[in-house]
């Protein structure tokens, strides 16, 4: 049986909400995340090219295995618009048993 730490949650910003929507929508959809929360703005601010930038982002929260992270990483940067997008990957330690079972009904690994 899968254990809370066979999955992870994902933290990926977007430039838009519609941008958030979108690649939230195709994960679920392709089954490589059950669940996708999107908060439609955070303020980021970070070093690029050698210069402090702020932006207003949208964040998308994904649940999704682990066996589908590497799948789930290479669909989001096909789709989206900034060179380096923000994919961090943490481990689920822990979670309320239906909420896991209804995970690995959801993600089943390939």
């Amino acid at each position: 049986m899968q254990r809370a730490q066979d999955f992870c949650v994902v933290f990926i910003t977007t430039p838009s909400l519609e941008n958030a929507q979108q690649l939230a929508r195709i994960m679920v959809t392709e089954h490589l995340a059950a669940c996708c929360n999107v908060v439609p703005t955070v303020y980021s601010y970070f070093s690029w090219k050698d210069a402090l930038h702020e932006a207003q982002e949208a964040l998308i929260v994904v649940k999704t295995h682990r066996e589908h992270l590497e799948a789930l990483q290479r669909r989001v940067s096909e789709l989206h618009p900034y060179d380096v997008p923000e994919i961090i990957a943490l481990p689920l330690e822990a979670s309320a048993e239906p909420y896991l079972q209804w995970l690995r009904e959801i993600l089943r690994p390939e």
